[in-house]
């Protein structure tokens, strides 16, 4: 065979036959998750579903199944913005065909996502999300009766050089230059400034009195690696017995714990009604984070087994001044949270939920939003999520989650072998070592037995 040398730039033929166009065999993970929506009859439920939001007569828009398909790509490919969603789409031919466009036709811009989004009100993407645990009812996967639930934050659309006074209207160095001057430096340069702001005492960022003005719907938190950033707060209720995600909220950023802990209990409840299913919550697993008393007695009032840490089990507790049902609930919990079985729920509560969290917003891209509001940061959210449990069904029925989980199942699966087939030989040779030994004869320097019982 000779060899080919790449020629330079040539004039493309004008018109080509589409039958001669190159064409891959189409990606075996969405094909397999389009057999899934297509059995569920998911186009046709979205789009009768959707129908009230659209005018009767008119030009046809994008059907509602393509919009939920390519917000389901943006978490199987870990992109952030719509704009990479929009552009991966139309690279791709294997996601051409999962999203039902031809080679001649092309996928939807992100604007066109962007409309969508604020014609579709966030009750229709709630429902999305419970239909896809329709899906793990009727494969027999959802149990729905013990829950774990965590949250994390979710770095908002906005910049801390964006926050303002909510009395004055003054940004932060606006705000600093005055307390400067109150404080006797008159004409404070920059690096004044910053000295300033080192030294002075009592410097913090309270979200009662700054906002954001890009991101009206932004607080002031410190995430996890220890910078202040503008957040929002998700929240996730994990079914512990099949990893299935019940419910994720998204609410403000200084929420606490207790306060969110009874709206996403609310929408896990909501969801499994949704879903078909008949099952009830039984059992909460959580930190020590949503320990209140008025958690614990809501919780007990709805029938609800609490199995949530304290911060200090050494603390004396008075309750002379509150309500019996209260410290009913208190050492209920209390003596479930040292058994067995709060003991293995709150293990797997720290699992499952930092699983789902590490899979939607580290891999998923779900950690940054480009969306600002905190409805909208919601709806994207929440089709994440879905995207997280039909990972977890796909895995659960194929072997396979994501797309990427292919790449290394062919190494996997020749490292598997090679390891079945070296246990196998070190068995063999264990047995056939000791018969192979019986027909040496020893050393001529090595005494015999016979010797070594008469010395």
């Amino acid at each position: 065979m000779a060899l080919g040398q790449r020629g330079g730039e040539r004039q493309e033929e004008l018109w080509i036959p589409a039958a001669r166009v190159a064409r891959g065999p189409g990606h075996p993970f969405y094909d397999q998750l389009n057999k899934l929506l297509g059995e569920a009859e998911f186009d046709r439920w979205v789009e009768e579903r959707c129908r009230t939001f659209y005018a009767e007569q008119g030009r046809p828009g994008i059907p509602p199944g393509v919009y939920f398909r390519m917000l389901l790509i943006g978490y199987f490919e870990g992109l952030e913005s719509q704009r990479g969603i929009a552009w991966r789409c139309a690279d791709s031919n294997s996601l051409k065909s999962f999203l039902g466009f031809g080679l001649t036709e092309t996928t939807p811009d992100h604007s066109s996502l962007t409309n969508i989004r604020k014609r579709l009100p966030l009750e229709v993407h709630e429902e999305v999300f419970a239909f896809v645990l329709g899906i793990a009812q009727l494969r027999k996967l959802l149990k729905g009766q013990a829950v774990g639930v965590d949250a994390t934050l979710l770095e908002a659309n906005a910049a801390l050089k964006s926050i303002v006074r909510k009395d004055t209207g003054e940004d932060y160095r606006q705000y600093l230059r005055r307390l400067a001057k109150e404080a006797g430096i008159e004409d404070p340069t920059d690096d004044d400034l910053k000295r300033f702001d080192q030294k002075r005492k009592g410097k913090k960022l309270s979200n009662d009195d700054w906002q954001s003005t890009t991101e009206p719907d932004g607080r002031i938190a410190k995430m996890k690696d220890g910078t202040t950033h503008i957040a929002h707060k998700a929240e996730h209720a994990v079914d512990l017995e099949s990893e299935l995600l019940l419910a994720a909220t998204v609410q403000p950023g200084d929420r606490s714990d207790p306060e969110s802990l009874t709206q996403t209990l609310v929408a896990a409840q909501l969801n499994l009604m949704r879903a078909g299913s008949k099952s009830e919550l039984r059992d909460l697993a959580t930190d020590s984070g949503y320990h209140k008393n008025e958690t614990l007695a809501q919780c007990a009032a709805w029938g609800i087994r609490t199995y949530i840490s304290e911060k200090d089990e050494s603390q004396s507790r008075v309750w002379g001044d509150k309500p019996a049902e209260q410290e009913r609930a208190f050492r209920n919990n209390r003596r479930r949270i040292h058994g067995r079985r709060g003991r293995r729920l709150q293990r797997l509560r720290r699992v499952l939920c930092e699983r789902s969290f590490a899979h939607t917003c580290e891999t998923g891209g779900g950690r940054r939003s480009w969306l600002r509001g905190l409805e909208n940061v919601a709806k994207r959210y929440v089709i994440h999520a879905a995207a997280y449990n039909l990972g977890v069904i796909l895995r659960k029925l194929f072997g396979v989650g994501t797309p990427r989980s292919l790449q290394g199942r062919a190494v996997a699966a020749c490292a598997a072998l090679l390891a079945v087939a070296k246990g196998l030989w070190r068995g063999l040779v264990i047995r056939i070592a000791p018969l192979h030994c019986r027909n040496r004869r020893p050393p001529l320097d090595m005494p015999d037995a016979r010797q070594l019982e008469a010395a």
